[in-house]
């Protein structure tokens, strides 16, 4: 049974001391914060006061970018702003996480991309025993998911759990934080991850428990729905694209959703999934090769460590001309 906290035992001094501890776990080189601890007292007791006495504001962002595969607009709120996300996402995570579906994979703990590929991998099996009908995905993805988050949504969502009316005029000035930056949720914010969840967690729900969906499978916006019956997703993609429009307000382009026999190849998470290998994406390997380095080439060699690729491998070992580095 989820225990609701009262809004003073959620933002206690102990409490905001705690979520400091952990906001800075890895980030104690950065310049901000290294200021913000020089004071460090002062500041979290001001940050105390201000959000016990109904004075605390939620501050402007700074913006930025960065390039990986795409260019993302990344929006930093300051540090005492970031404590009290790191509060919130602690406290809706332990309230939410009980009712999400198994199979959502994004941002929660012992998920992940690996564990959604092998989750589908699974279900693919699992869709075409049994008969001789080739396994179909039905495969959709969100147009502008993080931008497209209406914020009175997300947060009549969250009051159907959240009970302190304090603690929900706490979440809101985060949730409209954003609001004068074009709306949605930033990427950024540790809070947008949970946020996240909890806006396409409805959509969880409505595949598996109105549409009867066995075989569903999500990493954020990505969503798969696996089956041996052409029909049957057919009929899925209008109803689910229906539900994302007038209950979420959300959208799928038409380029987004395709139906496709596995043994076609099913682009997922980096990865082209088939029948009995994975491979990774042409696309993925450019982007490896193009920013690979001695000091990352483990990290990608664990990566590739998920799908068949022994060539590759060995390729990267190759560019070094030495394969020390894997022992280490």
């Amino acid at each position: 049974m989820i225990i609701h906290k009262i809004y003073s035992e959620l933002f206690s001094i102990n409490n905001i001391l705690r979520a400091w501890q952990k906001f800075r776990l890895g980030k104690t080189r950065k310049y901000d914060v290294i200021s913000f601890e020089y004071h460090l007292e002062d500041n979290l007791f001001s940050l105390y006061d201000d959000l016990i006495s109904g004075k605390y504001k939620h501050s402007t962002y700074e913006y930025f970018t960065v390039f990986d595969n795409k260019k993302r607009d990344i929006h930093k709120a300051i540090i005492r702003d970031r404590i009290v996300h790191q509060i919130i996402f602690d406290y809706l995570e332990s309230i939410f996480e009980p009712v999400f579906i198994g199979d959502s994979y994004s941002s929660r703990k012992n998920k992940g991309s690996h564990q959604a590929v092998k989750t589908f991998r699974y279900f693919a099996k699992l869709a075409s025993s049994g008969n001789k009908k080739p396994c179909l995905v039905l495969k959709c993805d969100i147009k502008k998911y993080f931008g497209s988050i209406k914020s009175e949504i997300l947060l009549k969502i969250i009051a159907k759990k959240v009970l302190d009316k304090k603690i929900l005029q706490i979440i809101s000035l985060v949730v409209y934080s954003f609001s004068d930056y074009g709306g949605g949720i930033p990427l950024g914010n540790i809070t947008s991850q949970v946020f996240a969840n909890i806006y396409l967690n409805e959509l969880d729900v409505f595949i598996k428990q109105e549409l009867k969906a066995r075989f569903y499978v999500r990493y954020n916006d990505d969503f798969l729905v696996l089956d041996n019956s052409q029909n049957r997703l057919e009929q899925y993609l209008p109803q689910i694209r229906n539900f994302l429009e007038v209950e979420l307000q959300l959208q799928i382009p038409a380029h987004k959703a395709s139906i496709r026999k596995l043994y076609w190849g099913v682009d997922f998470l980096g990865y082209t999934i088939l029948p009995d290998v994975v491979l990774l994406r042409d696309k993925t390997k450019r982007k490896m090769f193009d920013n690979l380095t001695e000091e990352n080439a483990v990290s990608y060699l664990g990566m590739l460590s998920h799908c068949n690729s022994f060539n590759l491998k060995q390729k990267i070992i190759s560019i070094f001309n030495n394969s020390d580095f894997l022992s280490e």
